[in-house]
């Protein structure tokens, strides 16, 4: 566990040659629990799912990294989310998540975050009522993701970033990315004109 409180905790696992963060986000209350990006090493991944009582696989994205685990989680019968924006890099998908909608995992409430530039479908996903914000690759210690791959851009990513997370969230949330570690918004917010004014 690297994040808890007497509602939620969050666990995660490292895995594939990426290194993707894989985390599984869990009602204390209810014992229901979501797992973010499927990326990699499916057995450990089922066997997390089934220890810690996962019954829906939430995709930031769809690039393949983040992806590989997909189709052995939803033939053990999870429920896969994704945007439809992302929907043609998907090997699977179940449900299609929409802006602002919001997600019950349990007694938790997940606001889903559409936040392009990486990739179109790129998404977020913020815990209600608590500080815990997971980013995908949409922003990590010291600057957004990646753009050069098809079908990202950088003012697109930057646009996402200012409007959708710094311009939402307090210094005091904690940025849960798809690789390396964590962050906070007030660590991260004074650096955007200086984001802007690299280029990446």
């Amino acid at each position: 566990m690297i994040w808890g409180s007497a509602a939620l905790d969050v666990h995660r696992v490292v895995v594939g040659p990426l290194a993707n963060n894989v985390y599984v986000l869990r009602c204390r209350r209810t014992a229901t629990a979501v797992l973010i990006d499927a990326a990699d090493e499916t057995e450990r991944l089922l066997a997390l799912a089934d220890d810690l009582g996962v019954t829906d696989v939430l995709e930031t994205h769809g690039h393949h990294d983040h992806v590989g685990a997909i189709p052995g989680l939803r033939d053990s019968g999870r429920t896969v989310w994704g945007h439809p924006d992302d929907e043609a890099l998907f090997p699977a998908l179940d449900r299609r998540l929409v802006h602002d909608q919001i997600l019950e995992v349990g007694e938790l409430r997940v606001r889903v975050i559409h936040t392009p530039g990486h990739t179109p479908g790129s998404t977020c996903f913020a815990v209600e009522g608590s500080p815990i914000l997971f980013s995908g690759d949409t922003l990590f210690p010291g600057g957004p993701g990646a753009t050069t791959f098809e079908g990202g851009d950088f003012a697109t990513i930057i646009a996402s970033i200012d409007q959708r997370l710094l311009g939402r969230f307090g210094d005091e949330v904690l940025v849960l990315p798809g690789h390396g570690a964590p962050t906070t918004v007030g660590v991260e917010r004074p650096h955007l004109a200086e984001w802007v004014a690299r280029g990446w």
